[in-house]
């Protein structure tokens, strides 16, 4: 079992930043691939990045280049950094653990955190 503790939302404005934070429960972290999902009010959930068990990267093409996903196993914690936030940003935002290799589906992720709110003011 796994638990996610997401941090780090708020209210911002366009073109502001955001560091969230994913922290994990248990002693087997590193060996999970991490998801960072977003869903919008009205919208389905959809993927934002993810990284490896080996650290490797990849993200949606509406983040790529604003958002980096990185992960501290030592602290068992992921963290999704957002700059040049827009409007079209707003969403909760949702971690997720695969025991597996990193994919984009959410619905193959195994354990989710409870979301956090980020809100983009234009």
């Amino acid at each position: 079992q796994v638990q996610l503790v997401e941090s780090g939302g708020g209210l911002v404005q366009a073109g502001g930043s955001l560091r969230l934070s994913c922290a994990a429960s248990g002693r087997t972290f590193s060996s999970y691939a991490m998801g960072w999902f977003r869903q919008a009010p009205g919208k389905e959930r959809e993927f934002v990045a993810f990284i490896s068990r080996s650290s490797i990267t990849y993200y949606a093409d509406s983040v790529k280049g604003r958002s980096t996903i990185s992960r501290d196993n030592a602290k068992n914690t992921v963290y999704l950094q957002m700059n040049r936030l827009k409007p079209e940003d707003t969403a909760v935002y949702y971690c997720a653990a695969r025991n597996g290799v990193a994919i984009t589906t959410h619905q193959s992720y195994d354990y989710w955190g409870q979301g956090t709110q980020v809100t983009v003011s234009s």
